[in-house]
């Protein structure tokens, strides 16, 4: 919180009025394209915005919703509660949703966008959020929380800061979508609709399931890798979880995943792929992953195969589970992959390894600015 600015509850400056659902809401939904906007969290993106929603609904929804407008400012109040967005577009909204007007316009909406997704700020609907499954803010919580009041112009300054800065990790998010664009694109050009032999993964690899009891965790040790850690093409360290050298040593017994083997994830979430990157210490692949390590393969190929659109069809369609998907690895070892030309295999891997710097070097920058930006966001609303 900043000493020098002056601050007055949210309940002070602006109405707080919770959304509302007609039910059952199918009875209300419209294909007409002059129905009304019905603005659900899943139209939310990235944006600070709302532009557009996926689903409108009919006039007489309006009466058991409640109705907003462009320039209106949005506070979601259940599942990812707390998160603030800008209305570009009027509409209804659902009792998931909670709205702030600005009675006296007293904001740049952009810099109440900054400060109320702010970690300080966020921290603070955290601890008033109730609820036993899913937690919940409602409009009395919010109304009691302290926001700036500080010029418009001041207001500007900042927000105009924060937007510059936002733009750019904006792009470099983008150009590191743009790579993995090329590697797919690569992939399906070398070997999309290609008539070549296929195999199943039990023939084609040394599979290693470490399925059963979880080990005991430590505060420090050995780097133990769970289905969290496994996203597409890449593994993340976050979450940080331990394992001893001890129980290492004691269930480590089925083989040893390395540097460069590829993991796949069978349950929450299915369907994850990348390579093993490298460790400096042993370490342990958890449960819902599977290793597998090929000398029948360009494993880099072999990772891409795993990914594609035609290995999910067939991965999906032995996969079960009402709450979370998955697929047993008996099911998924079975499962088959096309077997091209070695030749092709390593062309699509040099491609890859040098598409892959480009990726570091994107990578590095972004972290760098979203550095500054995190800064800059503890500077003024820590």
């Amino acid at each position: 919180m900043n000493k020098l600015w002056k601050y007055k509850k949210i309940g002070e400056v602006c109405i707080v009025e919770r959304g509302g659902s007609p039910r059952p809401i199918d009875k209300f939904i419209t294909e007409d394209a002059e129905g009304i906007n019905w603005i659900k969290i899943g139209d939310t993106t990235d944006s600070m915005y709302i532009t557009e929603t996926a689903q409108k609904i009919i006039p007489e929804g309006m009466k058991k919703s409640r109705y907003v407008e462009s320039g209106d400012f949005l506070l979601s109040n259940s599942m990812s509660f707390g998160r603030p967005y800008i209305l570009k577009i009027d509409g209804c909204i659902h009792d998931g949703w909670l709205v702030l007007r600005d009675k006296n316009n007293i904001f740049d909406k952009r810099f109440l966008y900054y400060y109320l997704s702010s970690k300080a700020t966020y921290e603070k609907f955290k601890q008033m959020a109730v609820g036993g499954v899913v937690n919940n803010l409602n409009s009395e919580m919010v109304r009691g929380v302290s926001v700036p009041i500080i010029s418009k112009n001041e207001q500007e300054e900042i927000a105009n800061i924060l937007d510059k800065i936002s733009g750019i990790i904006i792009l470099r998010k983008k150009e590191l979508e743009e790579l993995d664009n090329l590697i797919k694109v690569r992939f399906v050009e070398l070997f999309g609709s290609k008539d070549y032999p296929e195999d199943t993964l039990l023939n084609l690899c040394n599979i290693i399931d470490y399925r059963g009891k979880t080990p005991e965790k430590v505060e420090y040790g050995l780097p133990f890798i769970t289905a969290k850690n496994v996203r597409m093409h890449q593994m993340n360290l976050e979450p940080r979880e331990y394992i001893s050298k001890e129980t290492y040593d004691k269930i480590m017994v089925r083989g040893f995943p390395k540097e460069g083997d590829v993991v796949f994830t069978t349950e929450a979430p299915l369907g994850n792929v990348c390579r093993i990157p490298h460790f400096d210490t042993e370490f342990y692949i958890g449960q819902r992953i599977v290793t597998l390590q090929t000398e029948k393969l360009e494993p880099i190929y072999l990772e891409y195969a795993l990914a594609s659109d035609d290995f999910k069809t067939k991965y999906m369609g032995k996969s079960s589970g009402s709450t979370v998907t998955g697929i047993r690895v008996r099911l998924l070892e079975q499962l088959t992959i096309p077997i091209p030309p070695m030749e092709l295999q390593n062309q699509f891997a040099t491609f890859v390894e040098q598409t892959d710097k480009s990726k570091i070097e994107v990578q590095k920058a972004l972290d760098e600015i979203q550095l500054l930006f995190d800064s800059l966001m503890q500077k003024y609303f820590g």
